[in-house]
């Protein structure tokens, strides 16, 4: 029995387990009415007590502490704007790939200081029809930011860049029955990992594979589309017509044509996608466009059965003797369950978990590699597997023709573990398991973390310790043999109002 069939198998005990979890009633106090909630402690000061008269004093007044920058546009509050920004640092120790180096001295290990997403968002409901979403930002920001080049230039001051810039239209008034919106967005297909709600992280980052074709022809993950989206009774379903970018836009090298698929310098096709969740309890937030939630930590009982498509016309090319020139279509999909729900709401724990399938077609042997914020500026020539670029630091297969399973798992532990207002921790393991065509192994991908919820996602930090595998070199024809296993820990601190 081969690692996919086994694998079969244990997709379909996971699935299983994860409804019949779901179908378990939420563990409540018989004392507590959970439905309120326990007592609010109001919380005094001095500032909070003032004299009325000589021989009369107020009762302290409760402090309400806001987490949110809003600005009500009606009465009701229907109508809004609000802001938010959002500030990741990574502190990063990554054993690196052979043969990577750092400006120009090859290092065994390297420790960074990086910026893995800085991002400012403005939104809201202008009226009852109309809604406008906007961010701003950059990523990936560390000391080789600016495209380093060993031998020439180049400008570490990178603008920051619009994500999204998005205007909806709400069909029917107080409804989400159907949204029609069109722009820069990030209203994709394939998996909720694919438009991720980047502050809601359960683990602390995102399997960047379900992100297809990020940086390659959309920009960091979004595309100029109309879409249209909406819930209708358990259904949550989003349909996208995107017009990609070429591939020559994107900034990097230009891939050669060869007997390996690449994205085609040729021709501009439509990009169609969509993606559907069949919601079994609580529905998910749906105000921003096409983001998804990590975890609601305990506040939604969520499970869903999922699935999603890409699919574009010619995307793909690759020479199959030299005067055959073939081009080829990009098919992806995805089937997935997602459970993220309460265990004990008086205690406050809770389980996020996600199982998903992934086949991804990019045309033959397609490869590319993949390494988020890379601590390595190069690698040398005689080292790289297949002999590809981008193959230094902490990169590993990410992308390719083939299939993909991906898995996580995470413990919300009690409230308030540490104390009153001293936050509660999430600990987690991920998996991602591939099958490649150009790959002679099967790739696996291991991370195991734990996050600090100094107030929930507002403010944590996360330890997160990553094993991959590195890649022996070869030529630009051959296989991809696993050499060895290298690792990395990060300490993130996030930041979110």
């Amino acid at each position: 029995m081969n690692i996919f069939m086994k694998t079969g198998w244990l997709i379909t005990f996971l699935v299983i387990s994860q409804f019949a979890l779901a179908q378990q009633p939420v563990t409540t106090s018989p004392t507590v009415d959970t439905a309120k909630g326990p007592a609010p402690v109001p919380v005094t000061s001095a500032s909070a007590i003032r004299s009325e008269t000589a021989t009369s004093v107020s009762q302290p007044k409760r402090q309400t502490e806001k987490n949110e920058l809003k600005y009500n546009l009606n009465e009701s509050g229907s109508h809004f704007f609000k802001a938010t920004f959002l500030n990741q640092a990574w502190f990063q120790f990554n054993q690196n790939n052979p043969g990577s180096t750092v400006i120009g001295v090859p290092k065994d290990n390297t420790f960074s200081v990086g910026l893995r997403r800085t991002r400012i968002q403005l939104f809201g409901q202008l009226s009852d029809h109309v809604f406008l979403y906007m961010q701003f930002g950059m990523n990936n920001f560390n000391y080789l930011n600016g495209g380093f080049s060993q031998n020439a230039s180049s400008q570490r001051k990178i603008q920051a860049f619009f994500h999204d810039a998005v205007a909806e239209y709400l069909v029917f008034k107080n409804k989400n029955y159907l949204n029609i919106g069109g722009g820069l967005t990030i209203v994709n297909g394939l998996s909720r990992f694919s438009a991720p709600s980047v502050a809601t992280i359960m683990s602390m980052d995102v399997p960047v594979f379900a992100q297809a074709t990020v940086d390659q022809t959309d920009e960091f993950s979004r595309k100029l589309s109309v879409y249209a989206r909406g819930q209708v009774g358990h259904l949550d379903y989003r349909v996208t017509v995107s017009d990609p970018f070429p591939i020559q836009t994107s900034g990097s090298a230009l891939p050669a044509y060869g007997p390996n698929s690449v994205f085609a310098l040729k021709g501009h096709e439509k990009q169609f996608q969509g993606f559907f969740m069949w919601q079994f309890f609580d529905k998910e937030a749906h105000q921003t466009p096409g983001y998804n939630t990590g975890t609601y930590l305990g506040a939604k009982k969520i499970f869903n059965l999922e699935a999603g498509f890409i699919t574009q016309k010619n995307a793909m090319v690759h020479v199959a003797t030299p005067v055959d020139t073939v081009y080829e279509n990009m098919n992806l999909w995805s089937v997935a369950s997602f459970l993220d729900m309460p265990i004990n709401k008086e205690k406050g724990t809770a389980l996020n978990a996600y199982l998903g399938y992934f086949h991804t077609d990019y045309g033959r042997n397609y490869l590319r590699f993949n390494g988020a914020l890379n601590p390595a500026s190069d690698i040398v020539a005689s080292q790289r597997p297949g002999g590809l670029g981008g193959t230094q630091g902490n990169a590993f297969p990410m992308f390719g023709t083939g299939s993909v399973i991906y898995g996580q798992v995470g413990y919300l532990m009690k409230r308030d573990l540490f104390g009153a207002g001293n936050g509660t921790l999430m600990p987690y393991i991920q998996a991602q398991i591939a099958k490649y065509q150009r790959m002679s192994n099967t790739l696996g991908v291991y991370n195991i973390g734990i996050n600090y919820l100094i107030k929930g996602h507002n403010g944590k930090l996360t330890l997160d310790y990553q094993n991959r595998p590195y890649y022996e070199p070869s030529s630009t024809t051959s296989q991809l043999s696993s050499g060895g296993r290298r690792s990395q820990l990060i300490l993130q601190y996030q930041v979110f109002i």
